[in-house]
């Protein structure tokens, strides 16, 4: 510290933008450029430990800009860390999801049966060998509920044939998997859904792949070589 002014050395670059957000800030390479008008702005800046380790960490806080957070997490040991930050780092994608595009389809495989049933509708449209094709996409779409189901401790087969009878009987395509047994294969009245970018992110990437797969007319083993 010098003339009362706290330093701190080796600030990552990541780091070192998101401060400069925060406190709306601006980098200088050179002390011969600083000026005024880019220094940044905090209510406070202080330093605590933490841990059994006594880590040191600086927190600056009351920032001008307070949409930078960050979010501070705690752990026995690094698995529980690294789970967390993989739980709050979907749940962050969420809402980011949801910002961009707040439409919805509900959960418990609901989603994959009805597109299931309507692309098997479909399929009969298409008299040649296209037919096959298109009824193996509606089949893969069914893993899905099928997994939850046998996840759940249910029978897969037969309880994704029955959810899927119950849709087409009544016309309803909410219906989905009871993972919770709850009583009711209403995904609307367990509040269960997902985003709907999410939904087309999953069966977009999973058809890329099968597409890819589908590309590759020889496997060369290292026998071949």
């Amino acid at each position: 510290m010098h003339r009362n002014l706290p330093a701190v050395r080796w600030v990552g670059g990541v780091e070192l933008e998101l401060i400069a957000i925060a406190t709306g800030g601006r980098i200088v390479p050179r002390f011969q450029e600083l000026t005024p008008e880019k220094l940044g702005r905090a209510g406070l800046v202080r330093e605590k430990s933490f841990g059994t380790t006594k880590d040191k960490m600086l927190y600056i806080e009351h920032c001008a800009n307070s949409r930078a957070v960050t979010i501070f997490i705690r752990g026995g040991n690094k698995m529980i860390v690294e789970e967390t930050k993989r739980s709050i780092h979907d749940a962050l994608c969420v809402a980011r999801n949801l910002i961009r595009n707040n439409s919805i389809v509900y959960g418990g495989g609901s989603a994959e049966i009805a597109c299931s049933i309507a692309v098997e509708t479909a399929s009969d449209k298409y008299p040649g060998v296209e037919q096959y094709a298109i009824r193996a996409f509606a089949d893969a779409l069914d893993a899905v509920p099928m997994a939850l189901a046998e996840n759940s401790g249910l029978q897969p087969i037969e309880t994704l044939s029955a959810v899927k009878s119950q849709q087409i009987k009544e016309n309803n395509p909410h219906f989905g998997i009871d993972c919770n047994d709850i009583g009711t294969n209403d995904m609307c009245e367990q509040n269960v859904f997902e985003t709907l970018i999410g939904k087309q992110q999953q069966v977009l990437l999973a058809t890329q792949v099968v597409k890819m797969i589908l590309k590759i007319d020889d496997v060369i083993s290292p026998s071949d070589y």
